[in-house]
């Protein structure tokens, strides 16, 4: 994005200067004549381009005709800009406190055609800077972003642990943190985009329908900046992960394999090293700004997320719960402000339409300001009905998760317009029923109880599952590495009616065992994704049985989830643990699935409670190990562990 910045010289005749000033006026809208008074403008004056321009490019046909550009450039705010391109108006112009911030607002009438165009900005001296913006073809209908749902499982990656495609993008000079150290679970480790796209056939052989990376934009901090959370670019891709055409590819062979490429965003925070804390466009623009400006102690947030939801919550705590900094390194975002509202916003569906996703995870999403939260979902949703987006609330109450769903009835009437909350409250019920002996409020019961609380959701079916994730230990820890009861945890999970999500490593043991808890550890290095690794997870070399077996069986019950019609979108039925066993049925015209566990070493059991399920006589086909029988008065079944049976042969 170049532009000619002229910058008059003593030596040179007013005459001449005025005449290149007319005849880059003249020639706007001529591509020839303009790069004629670009190479002349070059020639004669300093060369310099404006700071930056976002977003970087847009659309015509969307369903809001509104745009509004951040311009930054030194002085630019004395500017006056103009456009002369057919169906694009500028309807206001706001200077930022800061004299280097302009923000234009355009409108883009629906009859406007793809095209390049320039953007002229004119000061009172004469002086004329020049930005070529274009407006793009979409690529396909809004109709045709279609999101996650019920029939995807999600595979969630951290990338750099995940494998190393690109060795010569490891460290980049020019940012800050530039240490490569694989023995450090703090550094990087030089996973990047081409690792997973390398090993992309890898997850669709066990069956995954979705990726889920965490964040691939830059993260120019000082030290462990590998997470991807700290963000100090919103609109470029980490070059230690790649470039944006390697994102792009990631995106195009994903979608190739029939599997769907979610980007997890950051609207409540950026990196402390993001560009704008230097020049910061208003004084508002972060929470807690002038404390930040006078050096002074910042305030976290207390982190009291009801207080969202509590009718009798204090505006303090309130204020304490959105305005304070997620963690001292990462400035809140003031949403509050309408044009760092707007920037959030655009952000978000320039990378949707950008690189064709098929989901967003938004990361901290209580943190925000949920009426902000509200309209960013609200527009994304506006423009692609088909999307799907999951926020991520930590919280093990279900009435809090209920309140942030679409289509809650919520007694302060809010609305949030998201899809999918995150299951937080089912994940710890699970990991509780696994580790608790059987009672009569103890062990299976946790879950029956847990799933029962389904009738308060507004759908349940679209809310996010999962074993484990990033920021948690892993499931295998969890339930002290007994491998039997990470299998019960992952049959019932990906059988019960959610969105199941499955953090990579589960299938090989990945855990964090020697260190619950540390995030380093939890994310660790994919065996087999850096050349030399004695271990290659990806072909089998080196894994242990236990490891290879927990591989099948999790690329066997995936994959038959995936062609399950009664898993998508079937009804479900479950019966009160009895005797040290939990069974879970989801039915779907003839096809009907099973789900047993089983904490006893009985290996037979009485179906006389499931009558109402009319399977008596009928053929019944385990799903992992392809046996075929007949569902009669008792079956047999897997002592201390799942069986999972289905009428689908």
């Amino acid at each position: 994005m170049s532009l000619a910045n002229l910058k008059i010289h003593g030596i040179l005749k007013l005459g001449f200067v005025l005449f290149t000033i007319a005849l880059n006026s003249a020639c706007k809208n001529d591509t020839k004549a303009k790069e004629v008074v670009s190479y002349t403008d070059v020639k004669i004056s300093e060369y310099k381009d404006l700071e930056r321009i976002e977003p970087l490019n847009w659309w015509v046909g969307f369903k809001n005709q509104e745009l509004q550009l951040l311009v930054k450039s030194p002085g630019i705010s004395k500017a006056q800009p103009e456009i002369n391109y057919s169906g694009v108006t500028i309807t206001s112009v706001n200077k930022g406190e800061s004299p280097n911030y302009l923000f234009i607002d355009l409108l883009i009438d629906h009859q406007t055609k793809p095209g390049k165009f320039n953007i002229e900005f004119r000061f009172e001296n004469g002086e004329v800077k020049t930005q070529t913006y274009e407006l793009k073809p979409r690529i396909k209908s809004a109709d045709n972003y279609v999101g996650f749902n019920s029939s995807d499982a999600i595979y969630l990656i951290t990338p750099d642990r995940f494998s190393n495609g690109n060795p010569s993008n490891d460290i980049n000079v020019n940012l800050l943190e530039r240490v490569i150290d694989r023995t450090n679970d703090y550094a990087r480790h030089g996973g990047d985009i081409k690792g997973i796209t390398n090993h992309l056939d890898y997850i669709e052989d066990l069956g995954f329908t979705a990726i889920w990376p965490c964040p691939l934009l830059t993260n120019d901090m000082p030290e462990s900046s590998y997470h991807g959370y700290a963000m100090t670019d919103f609109y470029e891709i980490d070059p230690r992960f790649g470039t944006l055409e390697d994102y792009l590819e990631l995106s195009e062979k994903a979608r190739e394999k029939g599997i769907k490429l979610i980007m997890d965003q950051v609207a409540n925070h950026c990196g402390s090293e993001h560009w704008w804390m230097k020049d910061l466009p208003f004084s508002n623009w972060v929470n807690q700004q002038k404390t930040f400006e006078n050096k002074e102690h910042l305030t976290n947030s207390n982190h009291r997320r009801t207080s969202n939801q509590d009718p009798y919550a204090s505006a303090k705590d309130k204020q304490d719960m959105s305005d304070g900094w997620f963690v001292p390194s990462m400035p809140d975002l003031n949403q509050k402000n309408p044009f760092m509202a707007k920037y959030i916003i655009q952000n978000s569906i320039w990378w949707i339409e950008t690189a064709g996703l098929g989901g967003i995870r938004q990361d901290t999403y209580p943190y925000s300001d949920k009426e902000f939260m509200s309209r960013w979902a609200g527009a994304i949703m506006n423009e692609y009905p088909n999307f799907s987006i999951v926020g991520e609330e930590w919280s093990i109450n279900p009435l809090i998760i209920g309140y942030w769903q679409e289509g809650a009835n919520n007694r302060d009437g809010y609305d949030s317009n998201l899809k999918s909350p995150m299951d937080f409250a089912m994940q710890r019920q699970i990991v509780n029923a696994m580790n608790e002996e059987e009672g009569w409020d103890t062990g299976f019961i946790k879950m029956y109880e847990g799933l029962a609380n389904d009738f308060y959701y507004a759908s349940p079916k679209d809310i996010l599952i999962f074993a484990d994730n990033h920021d948690m230990s892993r499931i295998s820890t969890q339930v002290y590495d007994d491998v039997d009861k990470i299998k019960m945890v992952l049959g019932y999970i990906f059988i019960m009616p959610r969105i199941p999500q499955f953090y990579y490593g589960t299938e090989i043991l990945m855990n964090d065992t020697a260190k619950p808890g540390d995030h380093g550890l939890i994310r660790t290095d994919f065996p087999g994704g850096w050349e030399g690794d004695s271990v290659n997870a990806f072909t089998g070399k080196g894994l242990s049985k236990k490891q290879l077996d927990m591989q099948q069986f999790v690329k066997k019950i995936v994959k038959y989830r995936k062609g399950s019609k009664a898993i998508h979108e079937g009804k479900t039925i479950h019966f009160a643990p009895e005797n040290g066993m939990y069974v879970l049925f989801r039915v779907l015209n003839d096809e009907v699935v099973v789900v047993i566990l089983n904490k006893t070493s009985e290996i037979s059991l009485s179906t006389s409670r499931f009558e109402e399920l009319g399977l008596k006589g009928k053929n019944i086909k385990n799903i992992i190990s392809g046996d075929i029988s007949v569902w009669e008065d008792s079956i047999t079944i897997k002592p201390n562990g799942v069986t999972l049976f289905s009428t689908k042969n």
